[in-house]
């Protein structure tokens, strides 16, 4: 979730048959009247979520590449959620494949500081893996601006995400998708005060529109941080709305917004981002959602 200038899911083999009428002519060939077909106007069964995906690909920011997880200012792509090695974290690819698994059938297209515009490109680079299912966290840096008038707009964000989905379907049709919900934010900044150090690293322009000025409590730093967090709950809104279109799409529920973290969640060297115990609680509440026999409520 930095907020620096450089930018930074094989397919499911079920197809579902659609029983499209009977033969007009009876079985001995006669020409009695076609029985009427008894599936007209029933909808076409669901289909069935594949608990167990063989392989992974994940897209997004600076949190699913691990940054500051391991090392000041670095990414830390072993300790991803989505993707990692680490026994520690016990990424999503490692639970669902093993770690002999995730090492050769899970890929990490993250890049540390991109934005939801930069997820179709991402996506174009996962779907040459042909992945079972791709895991997508991202948005944070589009709130996570130098202002609150720099952040993405809600329609741009949707249209972005759209745009990304359009991808993954255009190539793999029915590859699955995870998707997670943007951090909350401004439990970042409640917890991250509280820390001497974290407010100087802060300092160095880790999401101003948030972070800025920490310790103002003042009518005008009370707004911006409110509005910060009104957009971060419109865009997980769309992240909602947009995954019930697919039908291959599971949205975490809120979950990684409504979760109340605590400074152990944190990375020491930065306050802010997801440390190894943040990543692996990211890592269990996407496997939960992944396996679970329905989505999210």
């Amino acid at each position: 979730m930095r907020n620096r200038s450089h930018r930074s899911r094989a397919v499911l083999a079920v197809a579902v048959a659609a029983l499209l009428g009977v033969a007009g002519c009876d079985a001995t060939g006669g020409n009695s009247p076609a029985p009427k077909d008894s599936t007209r106007g029933r909808p076409s069964p669901t289909p069935a979520w594949d608990r167990s995906p063989e392989s992974v690909a994940a897209v997004g920011d600076s949190i699913t590449r691990g940054f500051d997880a391991c090392t000041v200012l670095s990414d830390c792509p072993e300790a991803s959620w989505a993707t990692g090695s680490d026994k520690g974290v016990k990424s999503l690819a490692v639970r669902l494949l093993g770690r002999a698994g995730a090492a050769e059938h899970s890929w990490n297209y993250a890049v540390t500081g991109a934005r939801m515009a930069d997820l179709p490109g991402q996506m174009a680079q996962a779907v040459t893996r042909g992945p079972e299912l791709v895991a997508v966290m991202a948005g944070a840096n589009d709130a996570c601006r130098s202002s609150v008038s720099a952040m993405t707009s809600v329609a741009e964000f949707r249209t972005d995400f759209k745009d990304a989905l359009g991808t993954l379907r255009e190539a793999l049709p029915t590859s699955q998708v995870y998707v997670a919900s943007v951090p909350d934010l401004k439990r970042l900044w409640s917890e991250g005060r509280t820390n001497p150090l974290g407010k100087q690293v802060w300092k160095l322009g880790i999401c101003p529109s948030m972070l800025g000025d920490a310790d103002s409590l003042d009518a005008a730093a009370t707004l911006r941080r409110d509005t910060v967090q009104d957009r971060v709950e419109a865009y997980n809104k769309v992240l909602e709305e947009v995954c019930a279109t697919d039908r291959y799409c599971r949205f975490d529920g809120g979950a990684v917004f409504d979760y109340r973290f605590g400074t152990d969640e944190l990375s020491h060297w930065d306050w802010f981002h997801p440390s190894r115990t943040g990543q692996a609680w990211l890592a269990e509440t996407a496997y939960r959602v992944v396996t679970a026999r329905k989505p999210a409520a």
